[in-house]
């Protein structure tokens, strides 16, 4: 076997992935305006938007895990498990309440400021996403969301305040967190409400563009205003399979995966794919464009992927393909286990998508969210004994240690999340990702206690030892017993 020094670079970024609408909490507080996670119930993916915050509903981003005023106590832990970095996204109306105003919110401002000292107090690097799911309300009840061209130059005068603001502070940035979800959660991704089926795909295509514009603008300005900082754009790119070699069913399953790698094709290349060209053929689709677009798309390219993994699907001739990316769970693999809430288990899939991922573009690659949500009890003796979680994070850092092997330049890890918070997709707390258990449960009660799990000693190990724990026979054996 070769050196564990080849397998994970001495430069590794070790870590865990939170966004600001999932853990802040404080909704309304120090002049924070709503965005369009703060009017969702049930979660982003499965939940059900509301056209302004409903007194009397039950918000679960409004309180969160309360990390806007525990921050500190978190941050701490997160310093004692060993991280190296930390992601989080700035809540876009904590800086500009209803999206459009010329001037920023001082509180918000200083927040984040704050947020970042004391990551970098104790050497952990801030990764940050400029819009995770929190594009302020107001500019979609008043303009549409991102199908109007008008959100890019907003979006610009929020990057330049935030990017000369934090120029010291951050050197690792995004912008749309998992912007392929337009297909499948386009209030989420793209802040659109869909006029009606007919008209989705147009509507999807035209809003892809004002956000590849948007994204080409900031990492302009992120070059000019912090030298040396690297922009990347972040996608959910869990891998889909053919759901049997019938060829009919691999060229499906290769049509609807380019479908997702559509946005990193344009994003990381700079120009719009042949085949996307087909599509807007096919399904009559215009995409407005203005002059210059193209160009600025072309020289202002991301410096690195970053990707979201969690799961495998697997696609056949015939499904449902129009404004689809492969759904949740797709087809039964009978090859794979899963998790408590029937997600696939597949590590391997890691791997092969690291090495896909790299071959296409040649860029830095960096894996910003993989996780194992799952149901977690305190046991008589305060112990929470989450094996499943460990055991799932073994199998993937090995697989990851594998594709750096095989060549794949990978910039770090980052779990997601260290420590509970409300899971996207349903809204829940009883869907638990962390190493560090809040006591909160899904009505809301709870003394928001922080407490370690087992999880939190194994994956202080793994970064200690920069994954050599992981190729110790002994160590895996004990855990999987």
């Amino acid at each position: 076997m070769t050196t564990l020094e080849k397998r994970f670079p001495e430069n590794f970024l070790w870590g865990g992935a939170i966004a600001a609408n999932q853990a802040e909490g404080a909704w309304n507080v120090d002049g924070k305006g709503v965005s369009l996670s703060d009017v969702v119930r049930g979660g982003i993916v499965e939940g059900t938007a509301d056209e302004c915050v409903i007194e009397g509903r039950d918000y679960a981003s409004h309180e969160a895990i309360d990390f806007y005023h525990r921050y500190k106590e978190d941050i701490a832990l997160f310093a004692e498990m060993g991280m190296k970095c930390f992601r989080t996204s700035i809540a876009w109306t904590r800086i500009f309440p209803n999206g459009d105003e010329a001037a920023p919110n001082e509180k918000g401002l200083h927040f984040y400021d704050d947020l970042f000292d004391e990551l970098l107090k104790y050497g952990i690097e801030p990764v940050i996403t400029l819009s995770h799911y929190e594009t302020p309300l107001h500019l979609i009840n008043e303009y549409g969301g991102w199908a109007n061209r008008k959100l890019i130059g907003f979006f610009e005068n929020y990057c330049r305040v935030v990017f000369n603001r934090y120029k010291n502070k951050v050197k690792y940035w995004m912008t749309f967190n998992e912007i392929n979800n337009l297909h499948t959660i386009p209030y989420a991704a793209g802040a659109i409400r869909i006029s009606s089926e007919e008209t989705k795909l147009q509507e999807i295509y035209q809003t892809a563009h004002h956000l590849f514009i948007a994204s080409a603008i900031a990492t302009k300005l992120c070059h000019e205003i912090i030298p040396g900082a690297r922009m990347g754009c972040m996608l959910s790119l869990s891998i889909l399979y053919p759901n049997t070699c019938n060829p009919d069913d691999v060229f499906a399953a290769y049509e609807l995966r380019r479908r997702s790698l559509f946005f990193s094709d344009v994003m990381l290349r700079g120009y719009y794919p042949g085949y996307v060209k087909r599509i807007w053929k096919e399904y009559r689709i215009e995409v407005h464009m203005e002059a210059g677009d193209l160009e600025l798309m072309k020289e202002h390219t991301a410096d690195y992927l970053g990707f979201s993994y969690y799961r495998s699907t697997t696609f056949k001739a015939g499904m449902p393909i129009l404004g689809h990316t492969g759904g949740i769970m797709g087809l039964d693999n009978p090859y794979l286990d899963k998790t408590e809430w029937g997600w696939p288990i597949d590590a391997i899939g890691l791997r092969y998508v690291c090495n896909e991922l790299y071959d296409r573009y040649q860029k830095p690659l960096f894996i910003l969210e993989n996780g194992y949500g799952g149901h977690d009890e305190v046991d008589k003796n305060g112990n929470i004994n989450d094996d499943a979680r460990i055991n799932y994070l073994n199998l993937h850092l090995v697989e990851i240690a594998e594709a750096i092997e095989d060549g794949v330049d990978l910039i770090g890890y980052t779990w997601w999340g260290p420590i509970d918070i409300v899971s996207a997709g349903t809204g829940e707390m009883r869907k638990r990702y962390g190493f560090i258990y809040v006591d909160k449960d899904n009505e809301g009660n709870g003394t928001f206690e922080r407490r370690k799990k087992k999880s939190f000693d194994w994956y202080k190990k793994v970064i200690e030892t920069n994954g050599e724990v992981l190729f110790e026979k002994e160590e895996v054996a004990s855990f999987n017993e």
